[in-house]
């Protein structure tokens, strides 16, 4: 669940709770190349307002003009766009594409609520919508899941936000922040140096005094989360990073050459780890584009995060990099498949 999903509930339930007449659309079905996956949610007001998205704009046009000329569904309904090739160009669905919808109104918000509430503590949830009651529950999911709707029932997966803890706030740190703000990670930058928290002024962003690695433990970092390392500091990195290996974060790197690497792992292999959670260790963090400057590191490091978070294969990386054995694996799979 990235923020525009968060952005759309949130808006909905205030319209809601307004007085105002509002209406959920979700994508279920795509063929060809439409715009935008299953699950995708736009919330519409009964005066033609919109927040979300399931298209490029177009099918978004034609719903509000739907809305504004008095059509107004009382219970959950199918629409389809891009029947016929001409339909698909007309509504901006490339090479032919068909986008499928289901339009419901929003008569209670009390759902809503239970989303927010659990997806804020970091539990992922499933929405389960009965079409033809238009009931709807709200339980919970497990990672690896996907939207479901077998022509009865709608399953939409509402999980937590994406989430970067970045140890240091430094001037790479400062650089990192807003990239990662823009690819919709909650970002917490952790530093207990007073020279350093009184000047980070990133909006948008929380900040912790807390030792790094009591942070990481108190937030309890699940397979939504990532950690980067980003002081220089082996009293302030490797600790944090003890703690986030041990962890199922998806990501855990650290800046550093090839040389430093070795040595940190070498310290890490003085504590509790097994070998697997060392391996697991990204560095030196981020691809290589040959990167110099404080922002074009950060976008190697960016870039990198969401490589991984997407399942795509690190193959950008330097030689003689220190690449985590499911990177491995995956690039392994991929050579032979």
């Amino acid at each position: 669940m990235d923020s525009l999903d968060l952005q759309v509930l949130q808006q909905a339930r205030e319209w809601q709770r307004a007085g105002r007449g509002v209406w959920l659309v979700t994508v279920i079905e795509t063929w060809g190349s439409a715009p935008r996956p299953p699950g995708a949610l736009l919330a519409l007001r009964d005066d033609g307002l919109v927040v979300g998205s399931v298209s490029g704009g177009c099918v978004e046009d034609d719903l509000i003009a739907r809305v504004r000329e008095g059509e107004r569904v009382s219970a959950p309904a199918l629409v389809n766009y891009g029947v016929s090739k001409e339909e698909a160009a007309r509504f901006g669905l490339p090479c032919g594409g068909t986008l499928r919808l289901v339009q419901e109104p929003l008569a209670d918000a009390a759902w809503i609520d239970d989303v927010l509430a659990r997806t804020a503590r970091h539990e992922l949830v499933a929405r389960r919508l009965d079409l033809a009651s238009g009931a709807v529950t709200v339980e919970a999911a497990v990672r690896g899941e996907a939207f479901v709707f077998d022509g009865h029932t709608l399953r939409a997966l509402y999980g937590p936000r994406w989430r970067l803890v970045v140890i240091g706030a430094g001037q790479l740190s400062r650089a990192l922040a807003p990239m990662a703000l823009a690819l919709d990670f909650e970002l917490i930058c952790c530093d207990p140096r007073e020279e350093y928290h009184l000047t980070w002024d990133v909006p948008g962003t929380r900040f912790s005094k807390s030792m790094p690695d009591d942070l990481v433990q108190e937030l309890q970092l699940d397979p939504h989360s990532a950690v980067v390392a980003l002081t220089h500091d082996p009293k302030l990195d490797d600790l944090a990073l003890l703690e986030a290996l041990k962890s199922p974060a998806f990501y855990v790197g650290a800046l550093g050459s090839r040389a430093n690497t070795a040595r940190r792992k070498d310290r890490l292999k003085l504590f509790d780890l097994s070998a697997d959670e060392i391996a697991r260790l990204h560095g030196p963090v981020g691809l290589d584009l040959g990167a110099r400057t404080p922002a074009e590191i950060a976008v190697s490091i960016a870039a990198e995060i969401v490589a991984v978070r997407n399942g795509v294969t690190l193959a950008q990386k330097k030689a003689g990099s220190a690449l985590p054995a499911a990177a491995v694996a995956a690039g392994s799979a991929c050579a032979t498949g």
